[in-house]
């Protein structure tokens, strides 16, 4: 009987052991160099995109993501610590945080979560005045995100602010007048997709259009015809195609991830759909818009039933 206990006791012990060890991330861990390295292009995409520092981008993702070594981020593609909220229905992940057992957004990637970081931040009215700000005050920015509540670690902005002089990250939000991403060389983001990656976002996949792509090229990669692939993408045969665009080969979705869209300089109603993934017939009805009719900045759009324009302040994304 006894030489049966040490053996459950042994077996069991060994059972915790890799219990414990395959509930962990791995052993290898990313260096902060590692982490710039291979997320640096994104945040430049983003920057392009969005108009949010490249430095920002970075520090958060190194800060939320313990440079991408975090259980968040290594069983959930969360790299900025962004919690469900109500309007959330993609999957999720639960962890002990402010509270017990909260929820938190899991990503089918990497590029998914620094994408929905983007849509967190311009898509929320406590951080509209961010957007004001010199791209190149990456100090402000940093304030400005503790100040709007991104996070409760006193010292939060002042931890950014040390990630981008100790790395130098504040480099980046200068490149982009240099030469756009799409164009650079030895980019993360773009060479891959010489095997054409696929990306799914509010569940409808999109590729990005590399330099020198037609519709009937991409069709034919995508074993679809032209037809519908300018149907997916609200688009039309006199359409033009552009390095580094959004293009939809599935059908886009009627309602979007977010409840709003706060628009921002430069944005049209056709950019907005591609953004959020959601089709550009029912941006413009849910918001009784005439077609043809584009918003002004600063104009709060609706993107899924009942959501309201009144904003209602969300709970504190992170910890």
């Amino acid at each position: 009987m006894i030489r049966i206990k040490k053996f459950l006791l042994k077996h069991l012990i060994i059972f915790l052991v890799i219990f414990r060890v395959s509930a962990q991330p791995g052993e290898r861990k990313n260096t902060p160099e590692e982490y710039i390295a291979k997320f640096r292009d994104e945040a430049l995409y983003q920057m392009q995109t969005y108009h949010i520092p490249a430095s920002i981008t970075l520090a958060q993702g190194m800060l939320e993501s313990g440079n991408g070594n975090s259980a968040l981020s290594v069983y959930a593609n969360n790299h900025f610590g962004i919690k469900c909220h109500k309007e959330w229905n993609g999957e999720t992940y639960f962890m002990d945080d402010d509270e017990k057992n909260e929820c938190f957004r899991k990503y089918p990637s990497v590029l998914d979560s620094y994408n929905d970081h983007s849509l967190f931040l311009t898509s929320r009215d406590r951080y509209q005045a961010l957007f004001r700000l010199p791209r190149t005050d990456y100090k402000a920015w940093a304030k400005g995100l503790k100040d709007a509540g991104y996070a409760t670690h006193p010292q939060y902005a002042q931890l950014l602010i040390e990630l981008i002089e100790k790395y130098k990250l504040n480099d980046l939000d200068n490149s982009l007048d240099i030469e756009p991403i799409t164009s650079v060389k030895n980019s993360n983001r773009y060479p891959k997709l010489e095997m054409r990656d696929i990306i799914r976002f509010n569940h409808s996949k999109f590729i990005i259009v590399k330099p020198g792509e037609s519709f009937l090229k991409i069709a034919n990669d995508m074993n679809l015809e032209v037809e519908q692939l300018l149907k997916y993408n609200d688009l039309n045969s006199k359409s033009k195609l552009i390095a580094g665009q959004k293009l939809y080969i599935e059908r886009k979705r009627r309602k979007a991830l977010e409840p709003i869209h706060i628009v921002q300089k430069g944005e049209t109603m056709y950019s907005i759909s591609q953004l959020h993934g959601i089709r550009l017939y029912w941006l413009y009805k849910r918001n009784t818009i005439k077609h043809g009719v584009e918003p002004v900045p600063g104009e709060i759009l609706l993107l899924r039933p009942g959501a309201t324009k009144k904003i209602i302040q969300p709970q504190i994304a992170v910890d």
